[in-house]
Parts: structure tokens; sequence; C-alpha cells
């Protein structure tokens, strides 16, 4: 049984949940499992001083000070996919990694779902109707709007192939979309099978030095990147210039892969027509309002905002709490860890 800490019982394992994200999962986690376990909860600041007797910690982040702390650690579990707040080299040495998945199939649900909000401008209209204005063929007196575009025959761009990347484009075929996805490694097999699947729209996986041309084709673009050296800033000015009029942007991943001032600039001068924003430029560090970016997005009426919430469905918190169990109880075998990542080259 899980329990109250005690800091003596160094046969008891003790896990220890750093931060917002993680602390969410604590009580998931717990459920799932049954063999002995002292458990501590703080912020990433406060775990610091309590590592010394941890042997597995739960977080986002992970630095020097964490490193220099640890005296028992044997697993780092990223309760993410994302690895751009963990200093690999902060690890002490035999200290294992591994992240969890779980959010792709919520997250391919937001981004179709972001598409078509956009397309047909939900918001507006639900806005006009609860004010007893129909924008609609159905209005009197006045001309009818023109008609929607439809997903089906359109171009979805996929910067970045793995689980999420492919989750998009199951469903975007499924809507008979042609997609074009940017992979690092274009040679790989595709293991999701798409490229075999008949009927209308097609899947052409391409390398980096494609992305050009695929920014110029889409008419709707999801980003599924990681976010790395390589990636963050990759969309500027020039090449959100380089998109159409009409296509619309959709960003999953990490929000420094879009450069912010060229982002706001592009929509505000309709550059692009619009964008749903998952991820951004500031996160709360203290109870109160906080706006996500230096630039008002909030102020433009093409932009779809949202917390942070594509992948929080009840699908993804199953899925990594059982991981994460799964991986504490490897660890108090002394197995390696599920999803373990390789040390860097």
């Amino acid at each position: 049984m899980l329990g109250p800490g005690s800091e003596g019982r160094s046969s008891t394992l003790r896990i220890a949940f750093a931060g917002t994200f993680a602390a969410r999962l604590e009580e998931p986690v717990r459920r799932h499992l049954d063999l002995p376990c002292d458990v501590v909860v703080a912020d990433e600041a406060g775990i610091v001083p309590r590592l010394r007797d941890v042997d597995v910690l739960v977080t986002l982040a992970f630095g020097r000070a964490m490193g220099a702390a640890a005296g028992r650690l044997k697993l780092v579990q990223v309760p993410g996919a994302g690895l751009d707040r963990i200093d690999r080299s902060a690890l002490p040495a035999g200290v294992r990694l591994a992240n969890a998945y779980g959010h792709e199939t919520g997250i391919a649900e937001y981004v179709l779902g972001a598409m078509l909000a956009l397309t047909r401008e939900f918001g507006r209209l639900d806005a006009a109707l609860r004010r007893g204005r129909w924008e609609s063929q159905w209005a009197v007196g006045v001309p009818p709007p023109p008609g929607w575009p439809e997903l089906a025959g359109r171009t979805l761009g996929v910067l970045g192939y793995g689980r999420i990347g492919q989750a998009v484009a199951r469903r975007a075929r499924a809507f008979d979309m042609e997609v074009l996805a940017i992979r690092r490694d274009a040679a790989l097999p595709d293991p999701s099978g798409i490229a075999a699947v008949r009927g209308p729209g097609a899947l052409a996986v391409r390398g980096p030095g494609a992305l050009d041309e695929v920014l110029a084709r889409s008419d709707y673009l999801a980003i599924t990147l990681p976010l790395t050296p390589e990636t963050r800033g990759l969309l500027g000015e020039t090449r959100l210039r380089a998109m159409k009029p009409t296509a619309i942007v959709v960003n999953v991943a990490r929000a420094e892969i879009v450069d912010e001032d060229a982002l706001y600039t592009a929509l505000a001068e309709r550059r692009i027509a619009g964008a749903a924003v998952d991820v951004w430029y500031r996160y709360p560090t203290v109870a109160g309002a906080t706006l996500p970016a230096g630039r008002p997005f909030h102020e433009l009426p093409n932009i779809l905002m949202t917390p942070h919430v594509s992948g929080w469905t009840d699908g993804m918190l199953g899925a990594r709490a059982r991981l994460i169990a799964e991986n504490i109880r490897r660890t108090a075998r002394g197995e390696p860890p599920l999803n373990l990542v390789a040390p860097p080259a």
C-alpha cells in the first residue's frame, strides 16, 4: 500500500512527483500500484532538498540541482513525450530516463476539431445566433454567405510524423484529405500503414528538405514536432509568408517552434487565414490570470486559443498512469523501464 513518507525505510521504494502536471498524475498512478512505496509531492524547486532518498522521480523538468541532490535515484520518468526541459547531461551515472505517450488520440481529435471549428467559424456563428442574427442562407432580406470550404480534397501538411502525426494523418485520410508529412528520416517504413489505404486523397512522407514545398501546398498545417535546437523558430516570418493566405495552422507541439512575433503578425495582417494554438509562450507560475504570450493574440478574431488541453483526455490519463505504475514496478525489480530514452550520442 502507498502511504505517508517515512525517511528511514530504505527497503521501501520512494517515488517523487515534481511539478503541477506530474502532481496531477499522482492519484491515478497510486490506484495502479500494489507494492509498498512512499510518495512525495512538491513543486520542481521544492523537490530538490528531498531527492536524497528518492528512487523514482516523475517530472517534466530535470536540471543540475536535481542531479546533484539525487542520492539513490534510479529512474527519471517524464509524464509526457517532450524532453525539452530535461537536461540529460545532469542525470547521474546509471540513472535511466523514460517518457510517456498515450496522448496521440486526444491530440489528433483536437487537430481535426480545430480545423473544422476555424473553417466553419463556429465561434462567430454561435455568438451571432445568440444575438438573433442568422448569418446563413436562412436570413431574410440579405444575400446568402459563400459556401463553407470542405476538408475533403484539401491538403494537410503534418510537420513531425511520429505517434501524433500518424494519428492525425489517419483521421485526415478519413476526411478524404491529401496528407503531406515531414519526417526526419523519410526512408523509414510507415508504421501506420496509411500509405497502403486506398481511396480519395493520398499520403506522402518527405524529408526535412521538402519543408518549403509542404508549406506552400498546405491548406492546413499541423505542427507535431518535438522542440529541439533544430526546430526552435523553424517557422518564422519568411516561411509563414510562403503559405497560402487561406491556410490554417494548428500547433499542438511547442509554441517556440513558431516565432511568436511572426505568428502574431501573420494573423493580424491576414497573411494566413487562422490558427489554433494549444501550446504557449508563457505559462502560469502563480495563481491568478496569466496571458499566454507577450503579443495580444487574445485580441485577434482568427485564432482559437486553448490552454494546453489537447491531450488532456481520460484515455491519456489512464494510459500514462498505467505506464508510470508499470515503470515503478520495473524499477523495484531492477528491470529497464518501458519507453526507455537512449542517452544522446
